[in-house]
Formats: C-alpha cells, structure tokens, sequence
C-alpha cells in the first residue's frame, strides 16, 4: 500500500495524516472505553440500581418517575463522561485546521444532538418497560418486532428531521455543475429529487457529499467545501459513488439489515435479563424493576462494541462495491484517484494506517487501498 500512497501524496501529507491519526487516536479510544466502563460498572452493579431509586424519588418514586428519571440520567450521564474526550479531539482537529466553528456554537450542537437522543431514550424506556409489566417472559417478542419498526422510522425520518437540526440545505444554483449531477443520476438511472448543498463550513473544511433519503425524499447532498475547493470534475465523481450506494440498494438494505440486527439486539436483552445471576448483581429483583435499566443499558452497549469490528468490515465492502460502480459509470480512473487525494488532503486523513485500527474501526477502505482499486480498474 505504500508505494500507491507514496506515488500520490507527498512524504508531508502522509506524515501530516498520520500525525493527526496519532494525536486523536488514544483520546478517542479513551473515550469510548471509558463510557464503556461506567456503563457496565453502573449495569454489573448495584450502583446503578441506586442511582435509577434515587433520580425517581427526585420525581415522586412511582414506577413511571423511576423509568423516565433513570433513563435520563443514563444519557445524561454518558454523554457527560464522554464530553471530555470529544472535546480534546475536538481540540487536535482544530489544530490541523478542520474545525471552523467556535465552542459557543459546538455547544450549541451538542445540545441540538442530545435533546433527540433523550426524548427518543426516554420513549423507548417507557415502552420497553410497559412491555415487560405486561408479559414478563415474552415481553422481547414485541419488543423485537418496535425495534425493527423504529430503526426503518429513523431511516427514512433522519434526512427530514435530523439533518435540519445541523445543516442548513439549499439548492445548487442552476448551472453546468448541477446539470452534470443531474444527468450522472439519470444516466444511472436514479432518481433524484434535487441537488442541496450543505453548510458545512460554519463547522469543518472537511470535504464531502452524499445521497441522502428514500423514495420521494432522496437528494443529492454536497458540502460547500467540496463545492469551493474540488474540481467539478470531482465533485461528479464523489456523487457517482455516492449513486453507487443508491443503485444497490445500500441504505434500504442497511435498514432492513439494521432492523434485523436490532430485532436479535432485543432478543438478546430478553435472553439476559431473564438470568438470575446478573439481576442479582444489578441489585434488580426482575427484569421488569426499573433498576434493572442500568444493566439493559450496560448489556445493549456492549453487544454494540462486540459487533462493531463487523460492521465495520461490511461497511468498507459496500464502500469498495461503490468505489467500483463510481469508476463504470465514469470511465475515469485518473480522475478518481486525484479526487481521493483531494479528499484525503483535505481531510487529513492517515492514507495507509495500522491494519488493527483499519479492522477495528474503519467504515471505508484506506486511501491507498482505494487508489489500488482505481489503479487496477479495467472497464
């Protein structure tokens, strides 16, 4: 990988990548072990039973303040023990020049991402635990069936309700530019609702764009970034494999796969706090005692980190297959590689980093891998 990496970065933008992949690396591996640890030793423990008892007798002490009271005090709880982290590697990526927004307005979104995250937690807490009171030993059933439902809501909900609270979206400006996205959607034979660009600046000079809904709702979405810095050419380029994930299927199938995956998820939690032993070591007498909320949490977590390194690696094939219909539909491999350059650049992206941390936590294939890919691309 070296050689394709060495042949079109200089040796100082590859030290510039991996300086930054070296310097927010151990703080943003920190942070999420760190959450990881309080999870479970608030779930493992009776510490967590106390602390859901004591956030509801804030709130009265009935059975509904102890589910909507823990479960704040969860997300609360972990989105403060992971601040810190994200705040330091907030700090070494506005050292290499990617971040443009100040504290004040990070603040600001922070709050803008958390307030969904709680209202949507607190939802499914009440419902889960109404669901278990109501069928203590098959409750996970229909709880299986709310997980699916909910993660193909979100799906198609995220772009509409979601994305508004971060970017603001207006459409491309009539031109040679959009025509060319346009008539690169059509000729892939996607339709294509509009062409918005994304105010990404106000927080990043990171590069990107991607396409974003379902059926009626889908948009070609472009940073302002991309748009100010890239050539046109590339621009056409970052969209061709953004339709590559449209043209086969990749978001309805990752929603019905993350449906499923949600649905075992469920099952899984029904499995485990059915055994004896861990609702005694979470100081809950049975699954349906609120206290035993911690413990759904800690056991949900960790069944999220376990299946990480292979969502990970599905991620970077459906990456890869995208990288592929890019370069069919475009015939241009040399300009596919100088736009992974432009990207990579930009982004200060390590081109080739440590196989480990690729396995463990990559979503897409490295730089060097993917200009391989290009190098080797027949038509």
């Amino acid at each position: 990988m070296d050689s394709a990496a060495g042949g079109v970065f200089t040796a100082e933008e590859v030290a510039r990548g991996k300086a930054l992949r070296r310097a927010q690396t151990p703080w943003a591996l920190a942070g999420r072990l760190v959450g990881l640890g309080v999870t479970a030793g608030l779930g493992f423990s009776a510490a967590g039973a106390g602390l859901v008892d004591g956030a509801g007798e804030l709130f009265g002490g009935s059975w509904a303040a102890r589910v909507l009271a823990g479960a704040a005090v969860l997300v609360l709880l972990g989105e403060a023990v992971g601040l810190p982290f994200t705040a330091r590697v907030r700090v070494v990526r506005r050292r290499y020049g990617l971040v443009t927004q100040g504290w004040g307005g990070w603040a600001v979104d922070v709050l803008r991402g958390l307030l969904p995250a709680l209202l949507l937690a607190l939802a499914a807490a009440y419902g889960l635990y109404a669901l278990i009171g109501w069928s203590p030993h098959r409750w996970w059933l229909p709880a299986a069936g709310a997980a699916a439902l909910l993660v193909v809501a979100l799906s198609f909900l995220y772009p509409l309700v979601v994305e508004p609270l971060f970017n603001r979206f207006t459409p491309l400006a009539e031109g040679p530019l959009r025509s060319a996205l346009l008539d690169l959607a059509e000729r892939d034979g996607v339709p294509v609702r509009e062409v918005l660009v994304a105010d990404a600046s106000r927080r990043t000079t990171a590069l990107n764009a991607y396409v974003s809904g379902l059926g009626a709702t889908r948009r070609i979405v472009a940073y302002d970034t991309l748009l100010a810095t890239a050539e046109p050419r590339e621009v056409e380029l970052v969209v061709a494999h953004e339709l590559g994930h449209v043209k086969h299927r990749d978001v309805p199938v990752g929603t019905a796969l993350g449906a499923v995956g949600g649905a075992v998820v469920v099952c899984l939690l029904g499995l485990l706090l059915s055994w004896g032993p861990l609702l005694a070591a979470a100081g809950a007498p049975d699954a349906a005692d609120p206290r035993s909320l911690p413990l759904l949490a800690a056991c949900a977590s960790l069944l999220g980190a376990a299946a990480g390194p292979l969502q990970c690696a599905v991620s970077r094939r459906i990456e890869a297959r995208a990288d592929r219909h890019a370069l069919d539909l475009t015939g241009d491999p040399e300009q596919f590689i100088a736009m992974q350059r432009r990207l990579a650049v930009a982004n200060v992206s390590d081109v080739d980093p440590p196989r480990a941390l690729q396995l463990l936590f990559g979503t897409h294939p490295s730089a060097a891998r993917r200009i391989a890919a290009a190098r080797a691309w027949r038509p």
